[in-house]
């Protein structure tokens, strides 16, 4: 089917601010009107993610759908300013925009909605307000729980990460708009959004705990508001996968979830593989909920999640070995869980351990072998054999599996606990470890224990007081093969993903138990039915790669000072993308940033997180840089963040901000 594309339309709102958007229509949709699918993003839909985005929706176009592209409110070429993630006027614009699509001539009325990651977000926030035409959405990597499953915050632990995404959005929202889109004002409202930027980390920091700031969003407050039908995508290596079967459980729409063993990429772009023809489902999606047809996907399995099998420990992995399996119903009735205890000869299996007491006290620098929080198919970013972190933690491990075992699900630990001073983390790790040694893991958790019990209102440790602790593990789905062993290492740091807690702590634990969600073999045949066809991909995006970049990553020892240093260096493509030029808006697009983050094993409060960047977009005679530099450093009282962006026009300066915050901890 032959498409029109229209690379920029205004929509209007109520309030006379405009949105950009992008429109992709099939030739015949003037005559013959069809679904739409929105898009709805702060990534500029004029570069950004185009090149990841631009092949989709011409593909669903040729299917027979209208595709509208939108850049929200304050980014790209849209009107206003860009103040936070996830704002009501993010939602309220979301509204008029479905409403408007729905209004065209070219529209049937039925509009669906799709993103990944903060498009996800707000497919599922939006639905929330129920407008009347979304009839369906498709949420990639996305979250119900903005607290506990964001990039800023895990298990009340303040992930390094906060500043990493903080600083790029710095850099995303500091980005010009196109003069040749918006007109001779263009300048003006670049230097206007720069000027009203606000120091996102510092924002974010603000919220230490599950408050109304975080509340605001996230659908798990009341997942009855949502009463379209759901498709939900996660991926094992992304960071954004727990939300799929607490979705499944809590939502009464019709839904359906898909979990693959993909990083933070579409599933038919899937890394690590296997890949799979995510189009096409999606269009069975579309097909089913916009236009009446009977797909059979709602016959399909409520869940359909890939079991890896045991895969070599190193920083790179191109594809994952394992298999699908089906889940009629969520929570499965084929899952049930297996208790293997803590023993004090550090031995995991059916005896318990008695009163023994075991107690341990992790260096700061202990997680080095945890990768990155969120996988996004870049070299060098998966967990590296967890034997790095065994000598900083208490292991506990079964002997050789005489049977395998498929375990689907959020493994439980439950244990009794004591620390020595008021705030202090948990760490756990769930290895595979294969017969020469080799350990991968298969899943974790970071817990402040002062959100024992729960986030909204934390409470300080009594040293030396026992209390009943359950740490519940992310969800995973794996393959446990015979001869292989399982094993759970229990640290108290988890650098350099979280930051440490104020002072070092001692954890001591005593009747420790593991609950694994073990899977039957009763859904055999119906494993075996589940099939999904090749990737597909529409037209790509006219490009020319110019550089194709560089990412380093490494740790290293200063032995002298005792200082341990974490780096990611990724120079021309933070995503592995390269540097580049969009021919066909004759644009280059460069984008750079170093990690830098170092501690000393004694010293929680010597942390340190120093990160630079630098954005670069235009064409000849018309380039716009912008460079940032933002530093996290800690004492037992505060946080405190710096940070400076500067702006330059054909290598002229225009424009800096300069910040700085001290922030309270909040028994972080």
């Amino acid at each position: 089917m032959s498409v029109h594309i229209e690379n920029h339309i205004w929509i209007p709102l109520s309030d006379g601010c405009r949105l950009a958007a992008r429109l992709w229509l099939p030739e015949d949709a003037g005559r013959m009107p069809v679904p739409a699918i929105l898009e709805y993003i702060p990534y500029r839909k004029s570069d950004g993610t185009r090149v990841r985005d631009e092949p989709m929706h011409g593909y669903f176009a040729q299917q027979g759908y209208a595709c509208v592209r939108v850049d929200m409110r304050g980014s790209g070429e849209s009107d206003g300013h860009l103040a936070d993630e996830y704002l009501k006027q993010e939602q309220d614009d979301a509204l008029e925009v479905i409403a408007w699509i729905a209004e065209q001539d070219w529209c049937t009325g039925a509009v669906g909605m799709m993103g990944k990651s903060w498009g996800g977000f707000n497919c599922l926030q939006v639905a929330a307000r129920r407008p009347p035409a979304l009839k369906a959405i498709l949420t990639v990597y996305s979250t119900d729980n903005r607290y506990t499953d964001d990039i800023h915050y895990m298990g009340g632990c303040l992930l390094n990460d906060n500043l990493w995404w903080g600083s790029i959005m710095l850099a995303f929202q500091a980005r010009p708009p196109y003069p040749e889109i918006v007109g001779p004002d263009w300048r003006a409202q670049w230097l206007e959004r720069i000027a009203a930027l606000p120091f996102f980390p510092a924002q974010w920091l603000a919220h230490q705990r599950y408050d109304s700031y975080w509340k605001h969003g996230s659908v798990c407050e009341n997942y009855a508001d949502i009463a379209c039908p759901v498709l939900a995508v996660g991926g094992w290596v992304d960071s954004y996968t727990n939300a799929v079967p607490r979705l499944l459980e809590h939502l009464t729409a019709p839904r359906r979830g898909i979990i693959g063993p993909w990083g933070h990429v579409y599933p038919h772009d899937g890394a690590p593989g296997p890949a799979i023809g995510f189009l096409q489902e999606a269009v069975r999606w579309w097909d089913h909920w916009l236009k009446g047809k009977d797909t059979r996907i709602m016959a399909e399995p409520m869940l359909r999640a890939y079991i890896t099998d045991f895969y070599a420990p190193d920083g790179t992995c191109a594809a994952i070995p394992g298999r699908w399996a089906a889940e009629t119903a969520w929570p499965s009735a084929e899952i049930a869980p297996l208790t293997l205890h803590l023993r004090a000869d550090h031995g995991l299996g059916p005896a318990d351990g008695g009163d023994a007491v075991m107690r341990i006290r992790s260096p700061q620098s202990h997680g080095r072998a945890g990768g990155e929080w969120m996988g996004t198919g870049c070299v060098g970013e998966m967990p590296t054999d967890q034997r790095l972190d065994g000598g900083g933690a208490l292991v506990f491990e079964t002997a050789a599996l005489e049977q395998s075992c498929d375990i689907l699900g959020a493994p439980r630990l439950k244990l009794r606990a004591a620390v020595d001073v008021p705030v202090a983390h948990a760490v756990v790790t769930l290895s595979d470890v294969a017969p020469d040694g080799r350990a991968t893991r298969v899943s974790y958790q970071v817990t402040n224990l002062t959100h024992r019990n729960g986030h909204e209102t934390p409470e300080p440790r009594v040293p030396g007081e026992w209390f009943d602790l359950t740490i519940v593990l992310n969800d995973c789905g794996h393959r446990f093969a015979p001869g292989h062993r399982m094993r759970i290492a229990i640290g108290t740091a988890y650098w350099p993903m979280i930051w440490p807690a104020p002072h070092a702590a001692t954890l001591s634990l005593r009747d420790g138990r593991l609950l694994l969600p073990r899977r039957s073999g009763a859904m055999a045949e119906q494993d075996a039915a589940i099939a999904f066809p090749p990737p597909a991909h529409g037209p790509p995006t006219p490009m020319t790669v110019l550089d194709p970049g560089r990412i380093a990553r490494y740790s290293q020892q200063d032995c002298v000072t005792g200082t341990m240093r974490y780096v990611t260096d990724a120079q021309g493509g933070v995503f592995g993308e390269g540097i580049y030029r969009l021919d066909g808006i004759d644009s280059i697009v460069s984008h750079s940033l170093k990690r830098d983050l170092t501690i000393c094993d004694d010293d929680p409060l010597s942390a340190r997180h120093v990160l630079t960047q630098s954005y670069e977009t235009g064409r000849e005679g018309w380039m716009t840089k912008i460079v940032t530099r933002t530093e996290m450093t800690s004492d037992t009282t505060h946080f405190h963040l710096i940070g400076q962006l500067e702006a330059f026009e054909n290598g002229r300066p225009v424009a800096r901000r300069d910040w700085s915050e001290r922030i309270a901890r909040d028994l972080m």
